[in-house]
């Protein structure tokens, strides 16, 4: 039986297919579509503040107005450091058509080079502020204002020192954004600082101001500083310390003049010092202040400070005797003990004193014992910082009495064992100055706001008990160490017109790579003050390294006695005549 055929498909193969690129593209779209949508979704929701403050940067433009320093004062308002404003000139490239047109216009203003200033526009690594003149006068700053299209005029402070390297290490010196890196510049930058102000404008595609739309924190000037210092004194005690550094060769120096009732630093002075004004081309070392930040072992210097303690504790008193070995002390414990140059017999504390005697200090640094010696260094303030207002004081050491042996309490009576600075010393001895009473050293007397304001005065620092009782401080600066100056190893400070006390210290620096101490180098230190009765002021001068083999003597009554002798001299006539 014969059947027909079967009927074709009436889709062909070729209708399918495009009927399936139909559906694709279609899904493709519709996912584009979606995938569009997210992106708006996205961009409004959750990138909307991005975009938002882009725009406004894009609309704004800012201008900060940066406040004058405060300025630096010394006790009697002479200027130690201020600011002055300077006008620069620069280059905005990105928005220069024609550098070589404004190179041309530029060339007279500037008397540079048209080639020179062309280059500097186009060959400069930021795009949107090239230095041209930096320190502009009034005329050249009026030929381009206004009148040369991505040539702008910028205003900032420029810190100047009028007295350059004279206080160098105690007023410090700023960086080139004004920050202070040294000194009271470092230490009270966020009180000199003040506080920047910043117009907002509405600003065209070309970063051009439109209009002031707003005003950005309010400019504050930065608050002037007093110190105590006094500029003429301060000259004094660096003009005499320098002629003794450079004539002795020596490696280091300081000198420090204060008010010994009120601890007032009238003058601080730390060689090698520095030209603030030119520090790019000073050795970084002689940027600390040696008064603060070096510590050495003080020799017999500290002498009178451990027979006070002495004193007061009992243990000893001014009438006795004590046998002094005849210059050669040896025990158990504490090893052999001997004199600078000579041996002596039976003296008393003065003439211990008088004549440095270590063995004399030894034995009554025995007599005190440990704990004793100990608690009286620290109530003294050694081991500790005084707290005056500058950068990078150390504490010195004092050992703990745990790690004390016979050689401590027979060693320290007499400068070793222990490290001091100069400022530490000379807050014991303004203590023993001062009866006993302790001071603390001070550097800022007021801080002055912008209308003349007083912020901050510093008053005369109320002692708190006493360290010694005033019979013993007395005794020891009016008895002991007068008698140092009259007739012991402090001749060479004797003033015709003045009674000085004093005391000094030789000490033998530590060798750095073995035990025991050089027999070259030393610290030659002299602490002195007048008039003995009521005492004004007290100078210390320390100096490291004098060079022994000059043959003019290193010890601190042939180094150091005669330059505190000269600047007690010259600072009681300057006070004198200033008070009349």
């Amino acid at each position: 039986m014969w059947r027909g055929s079967r009927k074709s498909n009436p889709l062909s193969n070729e209708k399918l297919k495009n009927i399936r690129t139909v559906i694709f593209v279609s899904l493709l779209l519709i996912a584009a579509f979606l995938l569009l949508v997210w992106r708006c979704f996205w961009l409004q929701h959750f990138r909307s503040e991005h975009y938002r403050s882009v725009s406004i940067k894009q609309q704004k433009r800012y201008d900060t107005q940066r406040p004058q320093r405060g300025v630096i004062l010394d006790c009697r308002g002479s200027l130690l450091a201020a600011s002055n404003k300077i006008q620069t000139l620069f280059a905005d490239p990105l928005i220069i058509k024609d550098p070589k047109d404004v190179s041309n216009k530029l060339e007279p203003v500037l008397d540079m080079g048209a080639h020179e200033i062309c280059k500097l526009i186009t060959e400069s690594g930021n795009p949107r502020f090239v230095t041209l003149k930096s320190g502009a006068t009034p005329a050249q700053c009026a030929a381009v204002r206004g009148k040369m299209y991505g040539i702008g005029i910028n205003s900032d402070w420029r810190r100047y020192y009028p007295m350059g390297r004279l206080a160098s290490n105690i007023v410090g010196f700023t960086n080139t954004d004004n920050h202070g890196l040294e000194g009271i510049e470092f230490e009270f930058d966020e009180q000199l600082s003040g506080t920047a102000g910043r117009s907002i404008f509405l600003a065209d595609s070309g970063r051009r101001p439109i209009r002031l739309k707003a005003q950005d924190g309010v400019l504050s000037d930065g608050t002037g500083i007093i110190l105590t210092l006094d500029a003429t004194i301060q000259q004094f005690a660096r003009a005499e310390l320098l002629k003794q550094y450079q004539s002795y060769e020596a490696e280091s120096a300081v000198a420090i003049v204060a008010e010994p009732r009120t601890g007032a630093i009238l003058a601080m002075v730390s060689l090698p010092d520095f030209d603030p004004n030119g520090i790019r081309s000073t050795d970084p070392n002689n940027f600390r202040n040696r008064a603060i930040s070096d510590q050495f072992e003080p020799g017999s210097i500290i002498k009178p400070i451990v027979a006070a303690i002495a004193l007061d504790a009992g243990v000893v008193n001014t009438h006795e005797k004590i046998f002094c070995e005849n210059g050669n002390y040896y025990g158990k414990g504490f090893g052999r003990i001997g004199e600078y140059r000579r041996g002596f017999g039976d003296l008393t504390v003065r003439e211990i004193l008088i004549h440095s005697s270590n063995i004399g200090m030894a034995k009554v640094g025995q007599r005190l014992g440990k704990d004793k010696l100990y608690e009286g260094l620290r109530l003294f303030g050694f081991g500790k910082k005084t707290g005056v207002e500058l950068p990078g004081e150390v504490a010195g050491l004092v050992w703990p009495v745990s790690r004390w042996t016979g050689y401590s309490v027979t060693r320290i009576p007499f400068g070793q064992e222990i490290t001091v600075t100069a400022i530490q010393l000379l807050r014991a001895f303004c203590t023993l100055a001062n009866g006993g009473c302790p001071v603390r050293p001070y550097l800022v007397k007021a801080m002055v706001d912008n209308d003349g304001k007083i912020t901050k005065l510093r008053r005369r620092p109320a002692g708190v008990g006493f360290v010694v009782s005033p019979e013993v401080a007395h005794w020891v600066v009016r008895e002991a160490l007068v008698g140092v100056v009259n007739e012991g190893t402090g001749k060479r400070a004797r003033l015709g017109k003045w009674q000085v006390f004093g005391k000094t210290g030789t000490a033998n620096i530590a060798k750095s790579d073995s035990k025991g101490y050089s027999e070259s180098n030393y610290v030659a230190s002299f602490v002195a003050g007048a008039p003995a009765e009521e005492p004004r002021v007290l100078v210390l001068v320390s100096i490291r390294k004098p060079n022994k083999s000059l043959g003019k003597g290193y010890t601190g009554g042939a180094v150091a006695s005669p330059v505190a002798a000269k600047i007690i001299e010259k600072t009681l006539t300057y006070l004198e005549n200033i008070q009349r």
